[in-house]
């Protein structure tokens, strides 16, 4: 999805950052491409490019643990049972919704199997997003792994949207369109004129910016 968002605002001629863990894609080429392996690169890559952008869209689906130690050697295997002390990482959605001298529009992406516009509006009310997108992946042909994607959109104003089952290129330039009208109603009570929408998308390890991002 997250690559499908990129292609779709260059399409429309955005900027795109596009922040990305190990996937099997090819990053589009008009896009300024910045690969990442774990989430700490994750988190600093988005907060260092977080402020050239209007828009950040979170796509990532970074993992939520990580060991508290990391072994530089092989870890030999012992008879005994082996404990692996696993810490929370940085929460980036979190990090960017809750920066009080934001600049841009926050979108966060949601994979849900039940509940799918009440978890979402929970997320955006926690994260302190202004849009959070919902996929539906309850099926197991569409979300990930799969061309086929189903979303429910909402957002900070109230606004609710869905997106019923259907090519992932298509969701993503309805969802590029639902993105720069929302930064451009932003800046403009902002007083703040927007001539050029920049995109930033973030995409994880598992699975970034009109000039929009993550």
């Amino acid at each position: 999805m997250g690559y499908a968002i990129a292609e779709a605002a260059l399409d429309a001629g955005h900027e795109v950052i596009l922040i990305s863990g190990p996937v099997n894609l090819a990053p589009p080429d008009e896009a300024t491409f910045v690969r990442v392996s774990t989430s700490d690169e994750m988190f600093d890559a988005v907060h260092r490019h977080a402020d050239k952008c209007d828009v950040c869209v979170m796509c990532a689906a970074v993992a939520d643990y990580k060991p508290a130690k990391v072994s530089t050697a092989k870890i030999k295997k012992r008879r005994e049972k082996v404990s692996l002390e696993l810490i929370p990482t940085r929460d980036v959605l979190d990090s960017l919704g809750h920066r009080r001298d934001r600049q841009f529009l926050v979108v966060g992406f949601a994979a849900e199997t039940s509940d799918v516009q009440e978890n979402a509006e929970r997320k955006l009310r926690e994260k302190n997003c202004d849009i959070v997108v919902a996929n539906d992946v309850s099926s197991a042909d569409s979300g990930m792994d799969s061309d086929l994607n189903e979303v429910t959109i909402v957002s900070r104003n109230g606004e609710r949207r869905k997106i019923l089952r259907t090519q992932k290129k298509i969701i993503a330039r309805e969802l590029v369109k639902i993105f720069v009208k929302s930064a451009t109603i932003m800046f403009d009570k902002k007083n703040v004129t927007v001539t050029e929408t920049q995109l930033s998308e973030v995409i994880p390890n598992s699975s970034p910016v009109p000039r929009v991002a993550d």
